[in-house]
């Protein structure tokens, strides 16, 4: 007698609600399928619940779906997407899931097919929750014979009847790529014949864990739910994010919409549907102690962050625990910018000479002392150093330059232009070594918070109060012009001169401008951009520190956060020394960990971390990790964090 022919003997005598529960590649949707094609043979209904996101027996992969067994299948009968195939990770959205599809059950035996994900905390979680969730009276726990029950001990408090079930010795979990192949055909089913959607992404509400609207690679192929009003209408695949438009590929839907759902399920290079990088992942890094140019490191400063932008790599210089100094190094030029003063040390004085513009928050000494550094470094015939920062910060720069005696620099005297974000203004002034006094440049209105502006990129920032005003940052890269490469394929077009003619004529919105293509014909640039050109946006990186956790400074830092690439935020204190974050105007870990979620950054970089945690940093890492998903954790050897 088979294993489905003596439960529908013995347990199964009435209508009920059975857990299937086990490892992964155990059988649990296979026994599935033979209880209720026992039952169906006994004329009974039986219902499924595939709660297995990303190794579905049936229905569509990143969901919760029910079916019915009709004609020795599963016919889908309802579902409600999770846009992700981690059951672990995202359980609570899962348990969610399972309780809205068995809130108006009709009669008949319910089997739910669980994840495999049968230990830890998540685990132990999730078991209960989707008991709790199916009000399951009898759970099914497959084990392989010699072996000991998975979770035991929360099987047993879960005051309800456990049968345990000797798994078969076939019974074998598939590789990795062939169950990226079964649920890649479940996915391609479900979309097959489905037509393209248009929606303002700007008209819609983002929730889950989507990557930042202002990066387009990074939403193509993703698994999107569409929401209105709360309520599931459809379940589709982002085709792509052109400017604002999102187009998106999903079947059985009318088209409204108010709000999307969107996790890291996502159709990846080789065309499967898999889990997505975290975004941001691959564009930070930690930079080991003997890296140069940055010498040496103590562990009072932690490990140093890197960003990738694109255009520019940013290093934190100090680290997460040293003073606060941003070194931005633009590609393809010998060129730097940097985001405060911080104890410079680490930095070659070839640096100093290729330093452009500095940008202070405020001139607490951790932010401004590296500003006599600088200032020697720059001794002789170099052009003016760029300085922006709040009110006073003339008086300041101007105070350090007489303290010091510059009687042999003559006309070589270190030179600087140093401007004051003064409310909706800009005042500048020229201040020189070895001269008396400052030169009134002039007065500008400071249109959006805009300091610089250049073909390349642009810096905004916003006044934020810490007890006196600082500075937050933003550095945005121009939008790139990039050309498809399929379109060259298909058309059989040469990459050659004509491209950078091209991306010229539309950088300088000449769109009637000829081009002349490989072969000898001529189009306008306009008509050819319609086609071969994709625009990108830059990847936008914020630097905020040193600010009170008030609702003023938070209204005010997170919309001009929101959806950049990368977030370098204070995180001073842990949230245990709340009242010392209060005292002196700083974030707590979770105030940190909340911005940057509710802005919807791309990744979190926390810095200025308080020294009285040194060798202790990953439990501040820990507690942002807790709140914030997007933080970038470092996997470097020493810091108590664990390697790569």
């Amino acid at each position: 007698m088979t294993v489905p022919q003596r439960l529908a003997g013995n347990l199964l005598q009435h209508d009920r609600r059975i857990l299937l529960f086990g490892q992964p590649g155990i059988g649990k949707s296979t026994l599935a399928a033979g209880l209720a094609r026992r039952l169906a043979a006994q004329g009974r209904r039986c219902l499924c619940l595939g709660a297995d996101p990303g190794s579905p027996g049936f229905g569509i992969p990143g969901a919760v779906c029910l079916g019915q067994w009709e004609d020795d299948h599963w016919r889908r009968l309802d579902y409600r997407p999770l846009c992700t195939l981690d059951a672990g990770r995202f359980r609570l959205p899962l348990v969610l899931a399972v309780t809205q599809l068995c809130a108006h059950l009709e009669q008949g035996t319910l089997l739910i097919d669980t994840p495999g994900v049968v230990r830890g905390q998540a685990g132990a979680e999730l078991l209960a929750g989707l008991v709790r969730a199916s009000a399951a009276d009898l759970v099914l726990a497959l084990v392989r014979a010699g072996r000991a029950l998975p979770l035991a001990g929360e099987l047993a408090t879960l005051g309800i009847e456990v049968a345990r079930i000797e798994a078969a010795p076939q019974a074998r979990r598939p590789g990795k790529k062939q169950r990226a192949r079964h649920r890649t055909a479940l996915w391609d089913a479900w979309l097959e014949g489905a037509p393209e959607h248009s929606f303002d992404l700007d008209s819609l509400a983002l929730s889950g864990t989507p990557p930042p609207p202002d990066v387009p690679d990074a939403w193509s192929g993703r698994q999107v739910g569409l929401l209105r009003g709360g309520r599931t209408t459809g379940l589709g695949e982002v085709v792509a994010l052109r400017g604002r438009t999102l187009r998106i590929r999903a079947p059985a839907f009318d088209g409204r919409v108010d709000a999307l759902l969107v996790r890291d399920a996502r159709r990846t290079a080789d065309g499967c549907l898999n889990t997505a990088t975290p975004f941001g992942s691959t564009t930070a890094a930690f930079l080991p102690p003997d890296v140069l140019p940055y010498r040496g490191e103590s562990e009072a400063e932690g490990p140093r962050p890197v960003a990738r932008l694109g255009i520019a790599d940013a290093v934190l210089v100090n680290g997460v625990g040293g003073d606060p100094l941003l070194h931005l190094r633009l590609r393809q030029q010998r060129r730097s910018l940097l985001f405060d003063l911080g104890t410079p040390a680490r930095l070659p004085a070839r640096i100093a000479h290729q330093v452009s513009d500095v940008f202070i928050s405020h001139t607490h000494i951790d932010h401004i002392s590296g500003f006599l550094w600088l200032l020697r470094s720059r001794i002789g015939a170099f052009p003016p150093c760029r300085l922006y920062g709040p009110p006073g910060l003339t008086d300041n720069l101007e105070g350090l330059i007489r303290g010091i005696h510059w009687d042999r620099v003559g006309d070589e005297g270190p030179r600087f232009e140093v401007t004051e974000l003064q409310g909706e203004r800009l005042v500048s002034f020229r201040l020189q070594a070895g001269r008396s006094g400052r030169e009134v440049l002039d007065e500008r209105l400071a249109a959006d918070g805009l300091l610089l502006e250049e073909a390349a990129f642009r810096v905004r920032a916003i006044t934020l109060d810490h007890g006196i005003p600082v500075l937050a940052f933003a550095f945005e890269p121009a939008t790139r012009i990039g050309v498809r490469k399929e379109i060259l394929r298909q058309q059989g077009w040469q990459p050659g001169p004509w491209l950078a003619h091209l991306k010229t004529a539309l950088r300088e919105d000449r769109h009637e401008a000829a081009i002349t293509l490989p072969g000898g014909r001529t189009t306008s640039a306009g008509e050819l951009a319609e086609t071969l050109v994709e625009e990108r946006r830059g990847h936008r990186l914020v630097y905020a520190t040193d600010l009170a956790d008030t609702a003023a400074n938070r209204n005010r830092l997170i919309p001009f956060a929101r959806g950049c690439h990368t977030f370098f935020c204070e995180a001073a204190f842990s949230e245990t020394d709340q009242q010392q974050a209060r005292r002196t105007g700083h974030l707590t870990t979770r105030a940190c960990g909340e911005i940057a979620c509710t802005a919807q950054v791309g990744q979190l970089l926390p810095f200025h971390f308080s020294r009285r945690y040194e060798g202790r940093f990953d439990e501040i890492y820990q507690e942002i990790a807790a709140v914030c998903p997007r933080v970038v954790v470092p996997r470097v050897p020493g810091y108590g964090m664990g390697q790569e």
